[in-house]
């Protein structure tokens, strides 16, 4: 397929949803599938902390990615648009792809405006995509046993509200039936926003909505009125850790990198699960040393589930460089306790360096604009 016409400006497409929905994976499918249609991507990442396992995995496809870490798109806006200018400077990319930090919300009135408003010379704005994960939905609306609390819920809430998109993921987890109760929800809770349903992971249901992303403008159908008390509380309430790692062998020997991968995080699951520590979402790279592209790659999103592998080493390593975020509604000392004990475990048997390790709980959001929309 040609490239479409273009009107000289890159196309801003953000994709949020709370941690743990397939935000990534759908991001890599929909940069892959711009690619196929002889379109340029960049990608900018976000974080609250440093070490980050999405831009790993950007770069490991070799996409051009810059990083912003230290606060959501909200509050990091100024730092957002100079990541952009700087891949539109150094990339050119038709599509720039914003994945903001799966615990904020509020994104339409303090980044999708502001770009719309300040820079819509530069930048033309597609609607925001908000990511689900059926089950984690069907539980903080309401269709199955809540895991997390209610101030925590009432983020995700939030970000179902302001979604010009709401997109369904992982629909091979859930059968026909499951999954019209939760459009119906969904319709509840965001009666403007168009509902999409698609499984990333096997690339089924996907066309539609990347037709949309490519195609259509943001409309801010909907701003929702937030408490920005009770929004900072629900985000105090996740501990938040991000690590790096250096493990070797013993004995020159070689080990299975994507094996020990899963073996630190059921480690770390088990160890959460058994002080009753609901996991928002744990990931993990371990790429080979001196060689980023070649790596393994696991999530986890649930307590109750186990760590899903999304790449595969093809050959043993001896130094493997490991990545590790982890975000829980737990104490953040209670994370660092729990990603310890497992490294003790890993050091019975090989060499283990912590190269970075920062644990924290996310402060206030104080956003540096926030917009309302212009009458129509």
């Amino acid at each position: 397929m040609q490239k479409d016409c273009r009107d000289g400006k890159a196309r801003y497409v953000m994709i949020g949803g709370f941690l743990g929905a397939g935000k990534t994976t759908s991001i890599l499918q929909f940069a892959q599938w711009l690619t196929d249609r002889g379109l340029k991507v960049g990608l900018v990442t976000n974080d609250q902390g440093g070490s980050l396992v999405d831009t790993a995995l950007a770069s490991a496809h070799d996409l051009p990615v810059e990083e912003i870490v230290g606060g959501c798109f909200c509050c990091r806006f100024n730092s957002l648009v100079e990541a952009a200018d700087s891949l539109v400077g150094e990339a050119a990319p038709d599509v720039l792809i914003a994945e903001p930090v799966g615990s904020c919300t509020d994104l339409v009135a303090t980044v999708s405006l502001p770009l719309e408003q300040i820079y819509g010379d530069r930048f033309t704005v597609a609607p925001v995509s908000v990511v689900v994960d059926p089950l984690r939905a069907e539980r903080v609306l309401g269709l199955a046993s809540a895991s997390l609390s209610e101030h925590v819920c009432y983020i995700y809430k939030k970000q179902l509200e302001e979604a010009e998109i709401v997109v369904i993921n992982k629909t091979d987890l859930v059968d026909a039936e499951r999954l019209a109760r939760l459009h119906q929800a969904l319709t509840a809770v965001a009666p403007n926003a168009r509902i999409e349903s698609c499984s990333a992971r096997d690339g089924t249901g996907l066309e539609p909505w990347f037709e949309e992303m490519l195609t259509a403008r943001s409309q801010a159908a909907a701003i929702a009125e937030i408490d920005y008390e009770t929004y900072g509380y629900g985000e105090s309430l996740l501990g938040w850790l991000n690590a790096e790692l250096l493990i070797g062998s013993s004995d020159a020997d070689e080990f299975d990198g994507t094996e020990l991968l899963l073996e630190i995080m059921q480690q770390i699951r088990q160890t959460l699960a058994d002080a009753g520590h609901e996991i928002a979402h744990m990931k993990a790279t371990l790429s080979v040393e001196g060689d980023p592209f070649e790596l393994a790659a696991a999530n986890l999103v649930r307590t109750d589930d186990l760590p899903a592998v999304s790449h595969r080493l093809a050959e043993p390593v001896d130094i493997g460089r490991m990545l590790l975020n982890l975000r829980a509604e737990a104490a953040p000392e209670t994370l660092q306790a729990a990603v310890e004990n497992a490294l003790e475990r890993v050091r019975e048997q090989r060499p283990c360096e912590v190269v970075h390790l920062e644990h924290f709980r996310p402060g206030k959001p104080v956003p540096t604009h926030r917009l309302a929309a212009r009458p129509s």
